[in-house]
C-alpha cells in the first residue's frame, strides 16, 4: 500500500518534470536569475510582509488601499519567485564555445544590415536583453541566423519588415 503511494508520487513528479519548459541560458544568465531570486526572497519579500503588517494596523481592511497595494505587491513578488525557481530548476546551460563556423545558441554574431554593423549574442529567452546585445533564440533575427555561416547573406522577416544581413563574424 505505501509502495503504491510512493510509486504514484514518483510517477506524478516524473510527469511534471518531463512536461516543464526548459530554459536555455548561459552560466552568467543563470547566475543573474539566482541573484534576482535571492534578492526577492531575502529583501523584497520581507519588505512586502512589513508593509502588509503596517497596513493591517490601520484597521478596516475592506477600505484600506495600503493593504490592497501591499497584497498586490506580495502576489507579484511570490509569482516572480515561483517563475524564477522554475526557470533555474529547468535551466539548460548553453556554451558558446567550439565551432565558430556556424551560428548556434550562445554565439556572438556580427552582421551588416542596411550598411550598419550590428553585434548580438544569441541566448535563451530567459536572459534576452536586446539593449545589452542579447537576443532570444526565439526572436526572428536569431531564428534567421541560427545554422548560417560567416559570409552568408540572409533574408530575415521581422515585425518591422524584411531585412537582409551579411554575417561578418561568429565567435
Amino acid at each position: 500500500m505505501i509502495h503504491d503511494r510512493v510509486l504514484s508520487v514518483y510517477l506524478k513528479e516524473c510527469m511534471r518534470v518531463s512536461t516543464e519548459k526548459q530554459y536555455p541560458m548561459t552560466v552568467a544568465g543563470k547566475q543573474k536569475l539566482q541573484d534576482e531570486l535571492t534578492q526577492l526572497i531575502t529583501v523584497k519579500r520581507k519588505e512586502v510582509v512589513e508593509r502588509i503588517k503596517i497596513a493591517r494596523s490601520f484597521g478596516d481592511l475592506s477600505e484600506n488601499s495600503e493593504y490592497d497595494s501591499a497584497k498586490e505587491d506580495q502576489a507579484f513578488v511570490e509569482g516572480r519567485i515561483s517563475t524564477l525557481e522554475s526557470m533555474i530548476r529547468n535551466a539548460v546551460i548553453i556554451e558558446g564555445e567550439g565551432n565558430n563556423d556556424i551560428v548556434t545558441l550562445g554565439k556572438t554574431v556580427t552582421f551588416i544590415a542596411d550598411g550598419d554593423e550590428e553585434t548580438y549574442t544569441i541566448v535563451g529567452s530567459a536572459e534576452a536583453d536586446p539593449i545589452e546585445g542579447l537576443i532570444s533564440n526565439d526572436s526572428p533575427i536569431a531564428k534567421g541566423l541560427i545554422g548560417k555561416s560567416t559570409g552568408d547573406r540572409v533574408r530575415i522577416l521581422t515585425p518591422g519588415g524584411e531585412m537582409e544581413v551579411e554575417i561578418k563574424t561568429i565567435s
